[in-house]
């Protein structure tokens, strides 16, 4: 399995970004794909993961209401929708997969990673 999360960028706060995630591999509703982020200096952590065979979300809860995750299982792509950013959302952000088990943390249970693409929000 292969990951790529691409569409990362500079955005204002209260604006809007998507990054994506490509995910080579099996057919996509054979994973559960998850978004994390890590800031300088911190811990990498959980945004939000999708189960990709029933569409069961979790979130994590700073991101409630702003940030949305979805998939086309058609197209092999996961998306992040991130809506009214913070200053504090700013990060490098990550997809990860996992065959087994539900769509939730913790991010030692995910076992494919891509790179990360960078989201700067300018307050």
């Amino acid at each position: 399995v292969q990951l790529q999360a691409s569409g990362g960028g500079l955005v204002q706060a209260g604006g809007s970004l998507r990054p994506s995630c490509a995910v080579s591999g099996r057919t996509l509703s054979s994973y559960a794909v998850g978004w994390f982020r890590q800031a300088p200096g911190k811990e990498r952590e959980f945004v939000a993961a999708i189960s990709c065979s029933t569409g069961f979300t979790y979130y994590e809860d700073s991101v409630k209401g702003r940030f949305t995750i979805s998939r086309d299982n058609t197209k092999k792509m996961v998306y992040l929708q991130m809506n009214s950013p913070k200053a504090e959302d700013t990060a490098i952000y990550y997809c990860a997969a996992k065959v087994s088990g539900p769509a939730v943390p913790p991010t030692t249970s995910y076992d494919y990673w891509g790179q990360g693409t960078q989201v700067t929000v300018s307050s």
